[in-house]
């Protein structure tokens, strides 16, 4: 087969060893284990929801963005929907999977590691380079982009496709020979993420299409054309696979229609303020984290600063940040403060990325050499939705791809990078492991309150949660089995039950979860939705899992849909209306 060459002959200095599969299996296993196990013990009703119920109108046929509001990308509610088609109406299917993309996340980066540590020239990857690449994969046991929320969630999968197309750009990089199929391979890849989270996959992409342009650019001005034609072939593969998709959406649903709802409406509802957004950058604990770092490196690149000691000197500076928030962690028992310390690890390590990126530069423009700033745009299209505090439990992968590089760049023959690797496993590890467990990002619903209760029904095997969500929800569908006939329209208020999917029913109002995303319409508008699509019952949630309600003007749609509905029946949590 023709292929085509990015780099030097060399002898391969990635190839898979006994130690690489004894390391993958283990990291596999460790992180899939524990998605599982998170499953065991919570159950996020909300999110959950949202998309069992609308992967099962989607398996129904029920098209969106055509046939019901959507501000989301489709591919996670379409995979979700093709394992419904194939497998049934069972929860635990749909935790397996997020356990096995978990864990293939966590391996995946680990590649991604080990290969940004080698250098090519160094032959295969020397004892200390394998393990600081193990060590620095290794909290993503816990902290991987199934970790804290752990079931089947778009910013997820987003990551792992991330990953995936990571993975293949470093390949274009770092493989003696390649052929034909990589960059084609790859070019699709870098536009898979636009159709898992558009606001994570169009910064993603624009940046990859904006840096390879850039780099044929300089080659041609340099007249280097070793790279022009994969990198061309990769620019040209993610054009066909945008048309392509373009295409079968407006064949579909509609192009505009899906522009409307995944980019108008959800950057209305969702986009937050530019000040909230560049927060994180201008965090108070930057003021000790850069100079201390920038101590360490002084330090490690001076000769004249070196004395004996001083590689020790130059470690405990770089890791001053990992060691604070490893100190706070037995100094501060408030789990909020623990997370807090968590978290700020964050805006020293995006600023030095960012940094050490640009400072590389200095030696050309390369593929190679644009990486980081193709991680970083993912990371900020992430703050781009939720900022920081909100948003890192998927991305994690993404932070220790970064603490990488940064550990790529100090001097090859400093002694510092495996003790940082190790102080970076041991305080991602412990204080990962308490924010996992502890579960402050899913504070926005009761998910460790109460007794666990597992479901009666056969859909929802395999679901877990703490509460009396559970019960009540059994005790419904018992009731509109009895009740209310199978071809009945129903609107259930505030949605966050997976009762469709529970139930088999065919969903017949266009909304399924009442939030300022997921929901269009005003009070008005959803009442004359009602009856419209001939709604005869009204099924209203009393007491919620979320904290709070965020359903819109609940008050005065409850109103307005009190006008036309009349009490039928009350049970545990539900309030039942008939139309009058």
């Amino acid at each position: 087969m023709a292929q085509l060459s990015l780099i030097p002959v060399e002898p391969n200095p990635y190839s898979w060893r006994l130690r690489d599969t004894l390391a993958a299996i283990a990291l596999f296993l460790t992180t899939a284990a524990v998605v599982l196990w998170q499953n065991s013990r919570i159950g996020v009703l909300w999110d959950l929801s949202y998309l069992l119920d609308t992967a099962f109108r989607l398996s129904l046929g029920q098209m969106p963005y055509r046939d019901f509001p959507f501000a989301h990308a489709p591919l996670t509610f379409l995979i979700q929907a093709a394992i419904i088609n194939l497998t049934g109406r069972v929860v635990f299917h749909h935790i397996l999977y997020a356990a096995i993309a978990g864990a293939l996340g966590t391996v995946l980066t680990w590649r991604i590691v080990l290969r940004t540590l080698t250098h090519p020239e160094q032959g295969k990857p020397a004892k200390p380079i394998w393990l600081t690449a193990l060590l620095l994969a290794l909290p993503l046991t816990v902290l991987g982009v199934y970790g804290i929320f752990p079931t089947p969630f778009y910013d997820c999968d987003a990551t792992l496709a991330i990953l995936f197309a990571l993975y293949l750009l470093q390949r274009l990089v770092t493989t003696p020979l390649i052929t034909h199929h990589l960059p084609l391979i790859t070019g699709f890849s870098i536009v898979l993420p636009v159709f898992f989270k558009q606001n994570i996959g169009l910064p993603f992409l624009l940046v990859i299409v904006i840096g390879i342009s850039a780099v044929l650019l300089w080659n041609l001005i340099r007249r280097a054309h070793a790279t022009t034609r994969a990198l061309l072939t990769v620019l040209a593969s993610a054009a066909a696979t945008l048309a392509l998709a373009a295409l079968l959406l407006h064949l579909t649903v509609g192009l505009h229609a899906y522009v409307h709802w995944t980019v108008t409406f959800a950057a209305q509802r969702r986009m937050p303020p530019l000040s909230d957004m560049l927060g994180v950058y201008i965090d108070a604990s930057l003021l000790w984290t850069l100079p201390c770092i920038a101590a360490g490196l002084a330090i490690l690149l001076l000769p004249r600063l070196r004395f004996r000691g001083s590689s020790l000197l130059a470690t405990l500076l770089l890791a001053a940040p990992l060691l604070r928030t490893l100190t706070l962690f037995f100094l501060q028992p408030d789990s909020d403060d623990r997370t807090t310390n968590l978290l700020l690890l964050w805006p020293a390590v995006l600023l030095l990325s960012a940094l050490v990126a640009l400072w590389n530069l200095r030696r050309g423009l390369t593929l190679a050499a644009l990486l980081p700033f193709f991680t970083l745009a993912a990371i900020n299209g992430v703050l781009l939705s939720q900022q920081l505090w909100g948003s890192t439990y998927a991305i994690w992968p993404l932070f220790v791809i970064l603490a990488a590089g940064l550990l790529a760049g100090l001097p090859r023959e400093s002694k510092v990078s495996l003790p940082l690797s190790a102080i970076f496993a041991a305080t991602l590890l412990l204080c990962g492991s308490f924010y996992l467990a502890g579960e402050e990002r899913l504070s926005y619903a009761n998910v460790l309150e109460g007794d666990p209760h597992d479901s009666t029904l056969a859909a929802l095997r395999g679901l877990t949660v703490r509460g009396p969500d559970l019960p009540a929800l059994d005790q419904l569908v018992a009731f509109t089995s009895t009740h209310i006939p199978a071809n009945d329209g129903i609107l259930l208020i505030n949605g966050e039950d997976p009762f469709y999917f529970a139930t088999g029913r065919t969903p017949r109002f266009p909304v399924l979860l009442f939030d300022p995303a997921t929901d269009p319409y005003s009070p008005a508008e959803l009442a004359a939705e009602a009856r419209s699509r001939n709604i005869r019952w009204l099924i209203v949630k009393r007491t919620l899992q979320a904290q709070g309600d965020p359903t819109p003007n609940r008050e005065e749609t409850l109103q307005l849909l009190s006008k036309n509905f009349a009490p039928f029946a009350q049970l545990d949590n539900y309030d039942i209306y008939l139309r009058r």
